[in-house]
């Protein structure tokens, strides 16, 4: 049975900038797949280069067998997979609540995530649903941009840096409620630097490195084997 989301030797540019060079890897339904890493060796692009905000110059990205290179953003979030970008991107003019609607809207995907079932993984949201978004905090912006994110009610959910910038008590909170959404099914592929956010929620792990897979597997092999981490990560 093919994999829900196969990447296939992804080549990547900013301009004449080159920044991935033959990225592959595949996502099994249900799976909590990490694509791990410091700081600029090809995670978000990667990321980026699956929703179709960046167009590959070579290699392809296939959904359920079909090939989506090239589609447009929105075409690739109606098709099912749904984006959480590091930068998180609320509409700051916008109310929590209107956030999440106009979510719904653009999506018109049916399915289990509905205002209701947000606020029930969020409660915090719905005590500040009439609050604007640019007067929220980075941990309630990142709740925020998750929540919408369901709202489109995606089979995979792409999550990059969720973790980055936030105080220690939001990551934990973070990485309690990713692990919910793991138990309930949801195919997750998160780019992440963090080992141990990481490790907590992987399947398994692609180790990216200049562009490059340097090592992948299951997550256990680096939880069992630290010495393998830190000689992967630099850490």
């Amino acid at each position: 049975m093919a994999a829900l989301l196969q990447v296939e030797n992804l080549h990547t540019a900013y301009g004449l900038s080159k920044v991935l060079f033959g990225i592959s890897a595949e996502i099994d339904a249900g799976e909590c797949v990490v694509l791990l890493g410091r700081n600029g060796v090809g995670k978000s692009t990667t990321i980026k280069s699956i929703m179709g905000l960046l167009t590959p110059a070579q290699g392809r990205v296939v959904w359920k067998g079909q090939d989506i290179t090239g589609w447009a953003p929105h075409r690739i979030a109606r098709a099912g997979i749904g984006f959480v970008p590091e930068d998180r991107r609320v509409f700051p003019e916008l109310s929590v609540w209107e956030n999440l609607d106009i979510a719904a809207r653009a999506a018109r995907r049916p399915g289990h995530w509905t205002m209701d079932a947000v606020y029930d993984l969020f409660p915090q949201l719905a005590s500040m649903r009439n609050r604007m978004g640019g007067y929220l905090s980075g941990g309630e912006q990142q709740m925020l941009t998750i929540a919408r994110t369901l709202m489109g009610n995606p089979e995979l959910l792409l999550l990059d840096e969720p973790s980055e910038g936030l105080a220690p008590l939001v990551v934990d909170m973070l990485l309690e409620k990713i692990g919910e959404l793991k138990r309930g099914g949801l195919t997750i592929l998160l780019a992440e630097q963090g080992l141990e956010f990481s490790l907590a929620l992987a399947d398994r792990v692609y180790v990216l490195e200049k562009g490059t897979v340097r090592h992948s597997g299951p997550s256990r092999e680096l939880r069992e084997d630290r010495a393998l981490a830190d000689r992967l990560l630099a850490l």
